[in-house]
């Protein structure tokens, strides 16, 4: 449909009537599973439908059978059958509730599931393309308009359509003249009803964008606070976070102005239609053409078809923000996974040299990052990726993980081309250790298991052996069951990349990647990390994007990236003594060291 997350397009606005039902067939077919309670919902709704037309029915029994007639047996019994069908339409209704909130909010479960599942499986360049904002937005307000109709809008839209019906059949069946003068008002709301679905659905895509962007300047401000405190920019978030939200009120407003002019009309054209009800039902009951039972029967039913009318009005905006909600959900369910696995895909033998050959890479909408690269790594090689800021070593460690594929060239694992290999077996042999370990909710061992959910105590503990740091994490409060919080804000963060090097071991890949990952660690933690960031490394592939020129002097070779191409290669000694571009970065190192002292 050629909608774009988080922005109103043209294709937004022409959802409308066609783009609605197309979104409720989908939603059919994915709820088949939920049929039956769906089928026992919808039968216990016609049965109160029934029960409510029954009504004044049997008024009008009660009064041409009972009081015009005299009869008084006749208009007890009308009086206990009433009573019998409110009984029956309150049990009715209440269970028909119940089952209807039953079957929607499995429904929704399994589409938050859903949701989730697609988000995880997604690449990193999904994830450059898309605020987190509007994407936490799909399980929030998306989320929540589904919510509301599945609580109140599934049971109004349902038994006021069944009521319409009935109603209008049923009118017919009594008077189908007066039910003719009756419907001299239907064009005028047929006209607005038309006019207000396609403002209404105007607006509120409108209202579902600007939430997104509302909420993306929330999590922006909320994610960096520390930094907009650092540099007193309260002021300046606050203002830029009111505008935002300025905008969200006034498409609000817009949106209930739609409401405004429309919901009048149809309460006017339910009192004129039954004042001519009434004026005409008269006349003909002075002309002895209808019992006076039947005008108000007639009556009442006619208020039963005209509140069903202006229910389904109301909740009309309601069944448009779910299906725009839906139609954003189901698009994101449906977004292609950028990195998955071909048909054919083998297991990736993480044994194997790594070979790049004439790669180049840009990111989406940007220049290229990366030029014409070739690179071999032999198994069990140790090669750091230096270079300045922004010159591309970490983007070319992210493809050998294949975080993203290369727009040209290739990366092999032996003879097998990285996407030619299954992502799972990939993700076993190679592991990334990121800067700054990212740690959640949970305890220590929790955490560690984050490498394999189904690792024994024994095997996390052994993990941190390996690496040395078992008595470290044994001496916490709770030892390996410490809770670490949000974030891992309980951990200093040097513990937290101990964390992320235990994982490592646990995973036990054929390939390492590190992401220097002492630089972000203080200094009284820094040695620790280094000693089991060497034991880790021992019998593996191991490629270090180093920003200490410390750690490559500790690799077999040294790949020099520089302006998104492989400028030199070869050992620390060698590229010192050359006198190019690692020299001058490793002065300009050994100069900084000095000056610190």
């Amino acid at each position: 449909m050629g909608w774009s997350f988080g922005h109103a397009t043209d294709d937004d606005a022409r959802l409308g009537l066609a783009g609605t039902a197309e979104i409720l067939r989908r939603t059919m077919r994915d709820g088949r599973s939920h049929r039956r309670g769906a089928a026992i919902a919808i039968g216990s709704l016609v049965a109160w439908t029934s029960t409510t037309l029954a009504g004044p029915l049997l008024v009008r029994r009660g009064i041409d059978d009972g009081i015009i007639a005299g009869d008084r047996a006749q208009l007890n019994l009308s009086i206990a059958l009433y009573v019998v069908v409110a009984i029956v339409s309150y049990v009715s209704f209440r269970f028909a509730i119940l089952q209807l909130a039953r079957v929607g909010e499995a429904f929704l479960r399994e589409m938050r599931n859903r949701v989730f599942g697609t988000l995880l499986r997604q690449s990193m360049a999904f994830y450059d393309r898309e605020k987190a904002g509007v994407l936490v937005s799909r399980m929030t307000s998306d989320v929540d308009s589904l919510q509301e109709l599945i609580q109140f809008g599934l049971v109004m839209f349902t038994s006021a359509s069944l009521l319409l019906v009935g109603t209008a059949v049923l009118l017919f069946l009594l008077s189908w003249q007066l039910m003719l003068v009756c419907l001299v008002a239907m064009p005028v709301v047929a006209v607005a009803s038309v006019k207000f679905q396609r403002d209404s659905n105007r607006a509120y895509l409108l209202v579902r964008d600007r939430i997104g962007d509302t909420l993306s300047r929330f999590q922006e401000g909320i994610s960096g606070v520390r930094v907009v405190q650092a540099f007193g920019r309260e002021q300046v978030q606050s203002a830029e976070f009111a505008e935002s939200n300025q905008d969200l009120y006034r498409t609000h407003m817009a949106a209930v102005r739609v409401q405004c002019w429309y919901l009048p009309i149809i309460e006017f054209a339910g009192a004129a239609t039954t004042a001519v009800a009434l004026g005409v039902g008269g006349w003909m009951v002075a002309e002895g053409r209808m019992t006076i039972g039947t005008v108000v029967a007639f009556i009442l039913l006619l208020s039963s078809m005209f509140e069903p009318v202006q229910q389904l009005s109301q909740l009309f905006n309601m069944v448009q923000s779910a299906a725009a909600s839906l139609n954003k959900l189901y698009t994101l369910i449906d977004e292609p996974v950028d990195i998955d696995d071909r048909p054919g895909a083998v297991e990736a033998d993480g044994r194997a040299p790594i070979r790049i050959s004439d790669v180049s890479f840009g990111y989406a909408g940007g220049s290229p990052v990366l030029t014409g690269v070739d690179l071999e790594i032999s198994a069990g090689e140790r090669v750091a990726f230096v270079g300045p800021t922004g010159a591309g070593k970490s983007t070319l460690a992210k493809l050998i993980a294949r975080f993203y594929d290369p727009t040209a060239g290739s990366i092999r694992l032996g003879e097998t081309d990285l996407r030619d290999v299954t992502v799972g077996s990939l993700r076993r042999e190679v592991v990334v250790v990121p800067q700054e370990g990212y740690l959640f909710s949970g305890t220590v061992a929790d955490n560690i298991r984050v490498a394999d959910a189904d690792a024994s105590d024994l095997e996390v503990r052994s993990a941190l052996e390996r690496i040395g740091v078992l008595e470290r994490f044994e001496a916490l409060p709770d030892g390996l069951d410490t809770e670490v919080q949000e974030r891992g804000s309980r951990l200093s963060a040097g513990e937290k990349q101990l964390v992320s090097l235990a994982r490592a071991a646990l995973a036990d890949p054929s390939v390492l990647i590190l992401d220097e990952a002492t630089s972000s660690v203080d200094p009284g933690t820094e040695a620790v990390v280094e000693r089991a960031m060497e034991t880790l490394m021992e019998g593996r592939t191991v490629i270090a994007i180093a920003h200490r020129l410390s750690t490559s002097q500790r690799c077999d070779r040294v790949a020099v990236v520089a302006d998104g191409r492989l400028a030199e290669l070869g050992t620390h000694d060698d590229l010192v003594a050359a006198g190019g571009h690692y020299a001058e970065l490793y002065d300009a190192w050994v100069r900084g060291l000095g000056d610190a002292a």
